[in-house]
């Protein structure tokens, strides 16, 4: 049975302590930081001029995915759907988004001479060449949308899309991963939608692009603002992992609350169709990060990156701490179109105590970014593996935001997009 990363940890303090009246050898040399800037954050309507106003709102959450560039030195980033916030209004949370004309966007950035650079942002947009919006899609599945005070409400938007990850293949194009439904995303290399994949049964109407019902049902009872978040391609380029960012409320919310068991997928990109689909176990929070007092809801998984032949690197997180592991799924059990996509089956995977029957692929710990650099921000979603000794990773800023004034500008948090290229200590495996 896989011994939890927080134990291995702690195994590895214990040794580490030296014993009166031994010899204690070199400690081995640790991972270290190649390069670390900030990117960019012009004001909104100065890069979507089409913004009616942004209410001071600069550029952010560039880091909600990053994948490597064809040059050294080059990213692709991808904006989550926009500013957005949950105040407390009348006594209920209402999910706000104070620059409701905002489109999520692709970016291209070079990182030269420790500085970073935009070199191109492409906002998506649908077939007729309107933004997509990030607004939410649906009545019931998705959240009520309001404006920046949370009283005012918002249309929902079947086009509107929570982009969190993204790929880029070799004829320039792009997949990315999508929170509502939670689909799968194909975009041309000018920004322009050209399919979405979500769950069978989702019925989703009216969009600006073709919608296809292909994913596993089971999909659709993701958490609230928790569906796909990661998002890696094999080096064939046949094969995209997709992760879901926390356990399903299957059967209920309670139990995806408490659960450990999060669900990772493959999808053949020949086919169009899913192949894969495996368990996956994050840490127990009490141990992982103590701040949030037992709340196993605070852990996710942000992003995924390819290392070799059914190896992974998974970002799991909390905001305050983040982790990067290796996995392997070559051995892991293949859950597609079994009992445990059936809400009937009971107990359902995320309600599981005994995880035998479902062989939980391979983990180990490769890196803590935030031991490594302190000062990083919290939530760490970017996620991207350079050669097999450097990976980067980069932050979610949520857009600076914070409160807005009595005239509705945005007081900036202040925590800015970083970016910050890792040299490992050894090796990764299976690259």
């Amino acid at each position: 049975m896989l011994r939890p990363a927080s134990a291995g940890l702690a195994l590895a303090a214990a040794l580490a302590v030296s014993v009166p009246g031994t010899a204690s050898a070199a400690p081995a040399p640790g991972p270290s930081v190649v390069t670390d800037v900030t990117i960019p954050a012009p004001a909104l309507k100065a890069i979507q001029p089409s913004i009616a106003d942004d209410h001071g709102v600069k550029l952010g959450g560039v880091g909600s995915g990053l994948f490597p560039g064809d040059r050294p030195g080059e990213f692709w980033m991808v904006t989550d759907r926009g500013p957005n916030g949950q105040p407390t209004v009348d006594g209920e949370k209402r999910r706000t988004f104070p620059v409701p004309d905002f489109a999520p966007a692709v970016l291209q950035v070079s990182v030269k001479h420790g500085a970073a650079k935009i070199k191109k942002y492409l906002p998506l947009v649908g077939a007729p060449g309107r933004p997509v919006t990030g607004l939410s899609n649906q009545q019931v599945h998705d959240e009520a949308p309001y404006g920046w005070d949370g009283r005012t409400l918002l249309q929902y938007n079947p086009s509107g899309l929570d982009l969190e990850d993204l790929v880029r293949t070799r004829d320039g194009g792009f997949w990315l991963v999508d929170e509502y439904s939670p689909s799968l995303v194909h975009v041309s290399r000018t920004g322009r939608v050209l399919e979405r994949y979500v769950p069978q049964g989702l019925k989703l109407t009216g969009a600006d692009y073709p919608v296809r019902e292909t994913l596993p049902a089971i999909l659709a009872s993701r958490q609230q603002n928790r569906g796909f978040e990661g998002l890696a391609i094999s080096s064939d380029q046949r094969t995209l992992f997709l992760a879901v960012q926390s356990p399903l409320a299957n059967p209920d919310k309670t139990t995806g609350k408490k659960s450990r068991i999060g669900r990772i997928l493959t999808f053949d990109l020949r086919r169009r169709v899913v192949t894969g689909e495996y368990a996956y176990q994050f840490e127990d929070v009490t141990a992982f990060d103590p701040k949030v007092k037992g709340d196993q809801s605070e852990m996710k998984i942000s992003g995924l990156a390819y290392v070799g032949p059914g190896r992974l690197l998974v970002d799991e997180r909390t905001d305050n701490v983040t982790r990067i592991y290796q996995i392997d799924l070559t051995r892991a059990a293949n859950l597609l179109g079994g009992p445990y996509d059936d809400p009937a089956t009971t107990p359902s995977l995320e309600a599981l105590t005994d995880l035998s029957k479902v062989r939980l692929p391979a983990k180990s710990l490769v890196l803590e970014p935030n031991a490594l650099v302190p000062s990083l921000p919290g939530k760490i979603e970017g996620l991207a593996v350079l050669d097999r000794r450097t990976v980067a990773v980069a932050n979610d800023n949520d857009f600076g935001l914070g409160d807005f004034d009595a005239d509705g500008k945005l007081i900036d948090s202040g925590v800015p997009s970083r970016l910050v290229i890792i040299k490992l200590a050894k090796p990764l495996a299976g690259r």
